[in-house]
């Protein structure tokens, strides 16, 4: 398999995490000493991605409750419960559309209070919640690859072309979103790994570049045959480039009918898409769907502030970094991070447990009948 970039290095009682702000122009990994800072990371965005903040908030509890172990801090099974329920409640508040950290949490709180009812020591409660800390890691990276082998191959069952195809990807959906290979981004490795891939597109994604900095930064970095489109060319590049078969992007989550929240300008891709009679696919692991909502109607969607959308920031020709202002003083800002694309306009969503399609006739998935 192809290398990938690493963007969580983690040993019991120590994380580090890529600070994906500094990217593509500097390479930082940084430290995470407790849940404040990684509550911090995932807040500002120098760790992003849905699984990636699901995995650095169950990592930096773990490090935190690690640390206060060695030093004693415990001193019943009760206040090791209570410091970790407590925490796990505070970690859920850093962002609040992507599911994958919520459902992180509530599995480490159902396993914190079953594991403190039968404790002697508070070491037990808090060795528990690790070792599933720990275990979230590895399975994520299994996952990612699981969505990987399915996407490429549904996505090769299904194009019209088979020895020519070419596909669009918006945002980050890589090593960098992920505890590594990615989905979205996983799908397309695996295409390129099979030969079966002739060139990857990736959009700029404004405001906040995700897919400047980092999607095309994880392309140039593996040698994928790359071009670097802005957002707003993407239909363009469908009517005169037929190649394009297939457009893949991740998941915050997704709603029990297929209703997807992704990062925002994923819906104008999807209605592209539709009318360019080609794919698009929602790669995402099975913790991204949330059956607890019917629709996405119901999914809250994070509002970022106006700076990110009024400045920009890059490297100047000294090589120094540098913010600066590119829209004019007092315009008012709308800054979703984050818009829901209606199941009707999704082909595929590709899990680690398979490939999801609905019925025929029908507009919206059964993800429920699909999970169980």
């Amino acid at each position: 398999m192809s290398r990938t970039l690493e963007a969580i290095q983690y040993t019991r009682g120590n994380l580090c995490i890529l600070n994906q702000l500094a990217l593509p122009h500097e390479t930082i990994f940084e430290p995470v000493l407790n849940v404040q800072d990684g509550h911090a990371a995932i807040k500002t965005m120098k760790t992003r991605g849905a699984p990636a903040i699901a995995i650095v908030a169950a990592l930096s509890l773990a490090v935190d409750a690690h640390a206060r172990l060695e030093k004693n801090e415990f001193g019943s099974v009760d206040q090791a419960k209570e410091f970790l329920l407590s925490s796990l409640d505070y970690l859920k508040t850093s962002r609040p559309t992507a599911v994958n950290l919520f459902d992180a949490a509530a599995k480490l709180a159902t396993l914190i209070n079953n594991v403190a009812q039968d404790a002697k020591e508070s070491s037990q409660v808090v060795n528990a919640c690790i070792e599933a800390a720990e275990q979230m890691l590895v399975d994520d990276v299994q996952d990612n690859k699981n969505i990987g082998k399915y996407g490429a191959e549904y996505i090769v069952n299904n194009v019209r072309d088979k020895s020519n195809i070419s596909v669009l990807t918006h945002c980050n959906t890589g090593s960098l979103a992920t505890a590594g290979w990615g989905t979205a981004l996983g799908i397309i490795r695996d295409l390129h790994h099979n030969g079966q891939l002739k060139h990857a597109f990736c959009t700029e994604t404004r405001p906040y570049n995700q897919g400047s900095r980092l999607t095309a930064y994880e392309l140039v970095y593996e040698s994928i045959p790359s071009t670097l489109i802005c957002d707003s060319m993407a239909s363009a590049l469908l009517r005169l480039n037929p190649n394009v078969q297939a457009i893949i992007v991740g998941a915050d989550r997704v709603a029990a009918n297929g209703d997807t929240a992704n990062k925002i300008g994923t819906y104008q891709l999807a209605i592209t898409a539709k009318h360019h009679g080609i794919l698009f696919i929602v790669a995402a692991p099975s913790t991204s769907i949330d059956l607890s909502m019917q629709s996405g109607k119901e999914i809250v969607i994070e509002e970022r502030p106006a700076n990110e959308l009024v400045t920009t920031t890059g490297l100047l020709e000294d090589n120094q970094s540098a913010t600066v202002r590119t829209a004019a003083q007092g315009i008012h800002v709308w800054n979703p991070s984050f818009d829901v694309t209606p199941s009707d306009l999704v082909s595929a969503i590709v899990t680690e447990k398979g490939v999801a399609v609905k019925q025929p006739g029908q507009s919206e998935f059964d993800l429920k009948s699909f999970l169980s």
